[in-house]
């Protein structure tokens, strides 16, 4: 009997001990639950109460109500669809639409038309040299130096005022008009190397003021313009003057004129008469077949000496000019030439 109570004693034992750990352990976790509620950050929350009941959705206090619908004085929002103004401001009542790349990219002349089919085109890329702004967004400006070097032009671009030298080479321009350089007083060169070129106005160089170097070779030219007294050098080498494409006396007004270059253009004659202040003449591969004893000297002073006039080329003609000796005994030297 005595062993029997024995037993029974450490068994109640044992349950106090195990209800002593329940509790312990029912505090512990108590504890940390409430420090970890306790961590946890409050947040501000809008409490839609009753007395929000009779006022429309609009004027609730709603955090995603943008400050340009605050602005207006009526706001139309649908349930359920209130979102934050960034991205309100992504969309619109019109239906989206995907402008083309080539529109996106066609650049706008000043009067904001556009560039496109009027034969000029623009720098494809920001990263090329600076464009002249606002009048010339066609080509390349390097301080009063425009380019416009292959760029596929059919006519002659706007210019800035200041223009001072032009270049528009490798193009196919057609035709220049009477005003394409007017009012460009500053303009000292210009070259047209290698157009289309095939009629130019009358009057579109000679109200050049300051244009001292005129560029023509390889186009289509029948007719040579009136030109500025200004000109230092004239090149329109490789057109299509033939027999009457220069005027009678059309370098004779040219004081300043030094070269003079009129290659292979089948003329049939050394235009005359010459400035005194040319310095080079070349005539090479056209159809000229004879040489008058005054072409470049007096006949009828012997005293007389052109010393400025020291390059003539007369070599690809038809002509002998072994036949004419007296025509070249004022030159400093003798034309380059067939002498036999």
């Amino acid at each position: 009997m005595k062993f029997v109570i024995k037993n029974k004693g450490s068994g109640i034992l044992r349950e106090k001990e195990k209800s002593r750990m329940k509790t312990f352990v029912n505090i512990f976790l108590g504890f940390f639950i409430f420090e970890s509620v306790g961590a946890v950050p409050i947040t501000d929350t809008v409490t839609y109460d009753s007395e929000f009941y009779d006022v429309s959705l609009g004027e609730l206090p709603h955090p995603f109500v943008s400050a340009e619908n605050d602005q207006s004085d009526q706001v139309e929002t649908e349930i359920g669809t209130a979102i934050p103004s960034i991205i309100q401001e992504s969309y619109s009542s019109a239906p989206l639409t995907e402008e083309p790349e080539e529109e996106a990219s066609t650049p706008k002349l000043i009067d904001g038309s556009s560039a496109q089919g009027s034969g000029v085109l623009v720098p494809q890329t920001q990263d090329a040299l600076p464009t002249c702004l606002p009048t010339c967004l066609l080509c390349t400006c390097l301080g009063t130096t425009v380019y416009c070097d292959d760029r596929e032009l059919d006519a002659v671009p706007p210019l800035p005022k200041n223009t001072m030298y032009f270049y528009s080479r490798y193009n196919r321009i057609r035709k220049i008009n009477k005003n394409d350089f007017a009012n460009l007083n500053n303009l000292k060169r210009i070259d047209l190397t290698a157009n289309l070129i095939s009629e130019i106005h009358e009057d579109a160089f000679r109200r050049l003021p300051q244009l001292l170097e005129l560029v023509l070779r390889d186009n289509r030219i029948r007719q040579l313009p009136e030109l500025p007294s200004t000109l230092t050098l004239i090149d329109i080498s490789n057109n299509r003057l033939g027999r009457k494409g220069i005027r009678n006396e059309a370098f004779k007004d040219l004081h300043e004129l030094q070269h003079l270059y009129i290659t292979d253009n089948n003329l049939d004659h050394v235009p005359l008469p010459l400035p005194e202040s040319l310095q080079a003449l070349h005539l090479q591969n056209n159809n000229i077949q004879e040489m008058h004893e005054d072409t470049f000297c007096k006949m009828r002073d012997f005293s007389y000496v052109r010393r400025a006039l020291e390059d003539i080329r007369l070599d690809g003609n038809p002509i002998n000019l072994s036949k004419t000796p007296y025509a070249y005994m004022c030159l400093p030297r003798l034309p380059v030439g067939n002498l036999i």
